[in-house]
């Protein structure tokens, strides 16, 4: 999957760049951004270019991986994932100076209307019971609650109950 360039009226969703890891390092280094994350927020600019490398290239997973960028200044905020097929899952973070304004549900609308367009049949994502902003998301892209469940989370090693959302793209019934 490729990521592609999208422009929304205020966003600009592109692909990560070695340019950006200074933006990479901040982000994905800011313990409140990644307080309902698997791992553990960076600390080094060797941690960012090694998970720039394993996580937001297409090579990496295969995956699309945008850089949330305010379209008026280029200014990085925070980003939008979805993983590679079968699971196309839907994952996004953003600074909390920019949280409340609309920005992932904008930009989340406009890769789900990529996604369709490449004929995607069905986007999932997930969220921690403990971050029901996160779920308000995922309600206002029209995802449909499916279940929840447990899991084990690595490498923090804590159990996390999760919400787990799906939105069909193809105009059928999924369910999980």
């Amino acid at each position: 999957m490729q990521t592609p360039t999208l422009t929304t009226e205020r966003l600009l969703l592109r692909e990560w760049t070695p340019e950006d890891l200074p933006d990479i390092l901040r982000i994905f280094g800011d313990e409140e951004t990644n307080h309902f994350l698997p791992w553990y927020p960076l600390k080094t600019m060797e941690e960012a270019a090694a998970f720039f490398a394993e996580r937001l290239t297409p090579q990496a997973d295969g995956g699309l991986h945008a850089a949330l960028c305010l379209r008026e200044s280029g200014e990085i905020i925070g980003y939008l994932n979805v993983s590679s097929e079968p699971a196309c899952d839907l994952g996004y973070g953003l600074l909390g100076s920019h949280r409340g304004k609309g920005y992932v549900t904008e930009a989340a609308l406009a890769v789900l209307d990529h996604l369709t367009a490449q004929e995607l049949p069905y986007i999932t994502a997930t969220h921690d019971v403990e971050n029901p902003k996160s779920g308000a998301v995922m309600q206002r892209l029209g995802m449909d609650y499916q279940y929840s469940y447990l899991e084990h989370w690595q490498p923090k090693n804590i159990p996390v109950v999760f919400r787990l959302y799906l939105k069909s793209l193809d105009g059928r019934e999924h369910s999980f």
